[in-house]
């Protein structure tokens, strides 16, 4: 049992045990991603992420009407946005039956199945000894698409993440040197939810805290859990680094999947989001590329 239980801890820590990537380069090639310079990594366009999260975030925003009135009244000059939406008629939906909410609600995966066409989920991975995999449970996701992102703290290279990291196979790191821990457990949560109420306005939040827990508000908070390829399933999906802009608007923060360390870091909040690399289709797990090599 305890050699067991080692195993499977090495299986997950092993890609971010330097002298074992650099035995293991060769032997990976179908791993590796290759990035001329820092500034060329993008698969797409910054303003196809950007639409994407818009798109989405209203929709989620849309759906949730009711919950959300009472920030929009504080908020008018946002408000008057939305005086004009219809509010959903789901076929499957789940009635809110308290006084607040009496709205009728889709689902979060369906909102995401009903706007870009597909819905992703957690299951048991079909990779042995890899734990949790993200799959496409229903719908078609086409080329170039977003189809996830990468939650977790954002830490500059220079801030304390040692603790954090100690057994955490959660943490990524971008082409700057900037890390994101995406670990929803023990230090890394504490860490989370701490930062998230430090930046939250009143009734206002500035990111998504419902990843941390089972029923997360913003379905493509999944990335974390995506497993690495291998020589038998190809990478499907790659990482791509993404700045929020200044002018990204104030009520779709909350699904933001991203904190700040530090809220003195001089630059906009770093996310990441997943891109396919091919068409994929409903059954398909998703697999990144890990190791990221830049020339």
């Amino acid at each position: 049992m305890l050699l067991r239980a080692l195993r499977r801890r090495w299986e997950s820590y092993k890609y971010r045990f330097v002298p074992w990537i650099a035995l293991n380069l060769r032997h990976k090639r179908r791993t590796l991603r290759f990035v001329p310079e820092e500034s060329k990594d993008k698969t797409i366009s910054n303003e196809d992420v950007l639409q994407t999260l818009l798109k989405t975030f209203k929709s989620l925003f849309v759906n949730d009407m009711a919950r959300q009135m009472p920030l929009l009244s504080l908020l008018p000059e946002v408000q008057s946005k939305y005086l004009e939406v219809p509010k959903a008629q789901p076929e499957t939906s789940t009635a809110i039956g308290d006084s607040q909410r009496s709205q009728t609600t889709f689902h979060a995966e369906d909102v995401l199945f009903n706007t870009l066409g597909f819905s992703i989920a957690r299951r048991r991975s079909s990779l042995v000894s890899a734990g949790t995999g993200v799959f496409v449970t229903r719908g078609f996701v086409p080329k170039g698409a977003v189809v996830a992102m990468y939650p977790g703290t954002v830490y500059e290279n220079y801030e304390p993440i040692f603790f954090q990291s100690i057994g955490n196979p959660f943490i990524f790191r971008c082409i700057d040197g900037v890390l994101i821990d995406g670990n929803d457990k023990g230090i890394s949560k504490a860490v989370y939810r701490s930062c998230s109420k430090r930046d939250q306005l009143g009734p206002l939040k500035m990111n998504d805290v419902s990843w941390i827990v089972a029923a997360a508000q913003n379905p493509l908070a999944v990335g974390q859990y995506v497993n690495n390829c291998s020589a038998d399933k190809a990478a499907n999906v790659c990482y791509q680094e993404f700045d929020i802009p200044k002018c990204f608007p104030v009520e779709f923060k909350q699904y933001l999947p991203n904190v700040s360390y530090s809220h003195e870091v001089p630059r906009p909040l770093r996310v990441v989001v997943l891109v396919a690399l091919r068409d994929i289709g409903p059954g398909e797990e998703l697999f990144s590329n890990y190791y990221t090599i830049v020339s």
